[in-house]
């Protein structure tokens, strides 16, 4: 079984920019309503315009923040590109690269530009992700 999260977004086309290149992936669906960011074949996460009638569940209360209790994990093959892409991007970094002694991976955390907290940790050469 596979999947990826869907999230709600205000500028998809900013918003799929932004994950294709934190993550090095691609926009395999571009357009301003919804896209689908693609890193090695393999579907990452998908974002939707908040403005929308088909999947009423993702529906963002007016009183709460996007994302609210949610955490986005992304594993990659390079957390130092990652990292430097962030940077490069200016992106709201919440912390810097550290070792996460429970994932045992590297691993940073920044605010994607709805509000999303994101962390990228590293691929575990031997065993786990």
């Amino acid at each position: 079984m596979t999947g990826c999260p869907m999230l709600v977004v205000d500028d998809v086309e900013g918003s799929a920019a932004w994950y294709a290149e934190i993550l090095g992936g691609s926009n395999v669906h571009p357009g301003d309503e919804f896209a689908m960011i693609m890193h090695d074949a393999a579907l990452v996460v998908m974002l939707h315009h908040r403005d929308f009638d088909e999947h009423p569940a993702l529906t963002v209360p007016d009183d709460d923040a996007p994302g609210t209790g949610i955490l986005l994990y992304f594993w990659v093959d390079d957390l130092d590109a990652a990292y430097r892409r962030a940077r490069e991007r200016e992106a709201r970094l919440l912390d810097e690269p550290h070792v996460n002694p429970n994932a045992g991976a590297r691993e940073f955390s920044l605010r994607d530009p709805d509000g999303y907290a994101v962390t990228i940790a590293e691929k575990r050469r031997e065993g786990g992700p």
